[in-house]
């Protein structure tokens, strides 16, 4: 067992490909040989280059068909063009689609669920103009760029607090009825038919009268023998654990709703507020003129684009492989390994901050080749996520259960449910690693088409 493990076993005779059943992601059990000992060596090849990247940086191939970075050579879309056309032409289109979101979300009037989606076209724009501003900062007006940058981040944020809070929300409350659902519960012993049942009351009324019919014992009698006096105690304050969890299950989830529908009322609340702000029009009306002008570096930003812009990518890339390294993959390689369960944001920053620099790395290669994907960074990013879904969950667990005065069997029910979600968080760390670090013969990203949620 592990220490502090919560009794979750620790396998480490287990090979990297694991069994499916915790992880829920579709591998087969069993790997190739040398998959284990490039999870504990860290993201690079004998060469010293990060995994995959064997043919040179990640930004400037494409991923062909057979998962190498055998594609054609992104530099070949951009030798014609210079660094102002490309950078401008993506800024352009985002905050295009800025726009439209914006017009739509205004549109939509009472319909909730337009609205929503509104909001999230509203963030994907955001998102991306933000991070293009952040890795090509050079060839931007970077007093403009960081301003820019910043009321953006302001905007996304305030805008996802809602939507989070409600997929906070429905993910709880699927996990408290996959954790008590009547169906996944062994089958009670059968107690007989009514006939069977109605026997058994009348020699239980026959045994009560014999016993009224005997004498009571004395005291010295009751006093030597203490043993059955306290087995029949502890046998008629017995519980049902099955009814004692189903009850304790449904009084966290009626207090997990409460609080995350508050918390969903301000923060939708503070969107409109938001919305209508001098702020908002402000960002607004630069995002409009990005539409039409961008305001990039003169000398910087004519240089051709396939000298200018592949370095700076290179160097978010850089800053993701650099970050990566400081992962503990060597643990989150070993299924079962029981190393997340441990509620603590210093060990869950490391990975939040990974899944923002995969974000920075595919906003730049769109930039540079918007009709090449890198599908082994989305699916990392959709790992990632379901990380970050799964820690905040159990964090929301574990505020409910502090919550005062609520009765034992609500507080097991939470913490049992905060057990859960940290296992989520182990499982997406194992994935992760398996996307990010591909056994010999396989294609990377396959086997995690069952990952849950999406990339935006």
């Amino acid at each position: 067992m592990t220490p502090g493990g919560a009794g979750v076993a620790q396998r480490h005779d287990q090979q990297t490909g694991g069994p499916a059943g915790l992880i829920g992601i579709g591998y087969e059990r069993g790997g190739a040989p040398g998959a284990r000992s490039a999870v504990v060596d860290g993201p690079y090849a004998e060469d010293g280059s990060p995994h995959g990247t064997s043919h040179g940086p990640l930004m400037t191939y494409a991923p062909g068909d057979d998962g190498t970075r055998a594609g054609p050579d992104l530099d070949t879309g951009l030798t014609a063009r210079t660094a102002e056309e490309v950078l401008a032409g993506y800024l352009h289109q985002q905050a295009a689609d800025f726009l439209r979101s914006l017009r739509l979300h205004r549109e939509s009037g009472s319909d909730a669920e337009g609205a929503g989606d509104a909001a999230r076209q509203l963030r994907r724009a955001a998102r991306r103009i933000s991070a293009t501003l952040h890795t090509f900062r050079p060839l931007t007006e970077e007093e403009w760029a960081d301003q820019l940058r910043s009321e953006l981040g302001w905007l996304s944020g305030t805008l996802a607090r809602e939507q989070a809070c409600a997929a906070r929300r429905d993910r709880l409350m699927a996990a408290l009825q996959r954790l008590t659902g009547r169906g996944e519960r062994p089958e009670r012993p059968d107690r007989g038919s009514p006939d069977d049942r109605g026997d058994q009351a009348k020699r239980e009324q026959r045994d009560q009268r014999g016993r009224r019919d005997r004498p009571a014992p004395s005291r010295s009698t009751a006093a030597a023998d203490p043993q059955p006096a306290a087995s029949a105690a502890a046998a008629a304050t017995e519980t049902d654990p099955d009814g004692a969890l189903a009850a304790g299950a449904a009084r966290a989830g009626a207090l997990l709703d409460r609080q995350l529908t508050l918390a969903r009322t301000r923060a939708h609340s503070a969107a409109l507020q938001a919305l209508g702000s001098a702020r908002f029009h402000a960002v607004a009306d630069s995002v409009a003129v990005l539409a039409s002008e961008a305001p990039l570096a003169g000398k910087n930003a004519e240089l051709p684009a396939a000298e200018a812009l592949p370095p700076l990518a290179d160097q978010a890339y850089r800053r993701l492989v650099e970050a990566v390294a400081a992962l503990p993959l060597s643990r989150a390689g070993y299924p079962y390994n029981a190393a997340a369960l441990a509620a603590d944001q210093r060990q869950d920053a490391p990975w939040h901050q990974v899944r923002l620099l995969v974000r920075l790395s595919r906003y730049a290669r769109e930039v540079l080749a918007p009709e090449y994907a890198d599908h082994r960074l989305a699916e990392a990013g959709r790992a990632l996520e379901w990380h970050r879904d799964a820690a905040e969950a159990a964090a929301a667990a574990a505020a409910a259960a502090r919550t005062p005065r609520i009765a034992p069997a609500t507080a097991y029910a939470l913490g049992v449910l905060h057990a859960d979600q940290r296992h989520e968080v182990e499982a997406a760390r194992f994935a992760f690693g398996r996307v990010w670090l591909p056994r010999t013969g396989e294609r990377p990203g396959a086997g995690t088409h069952d990952l849950p949620g999406g990339m935006p």
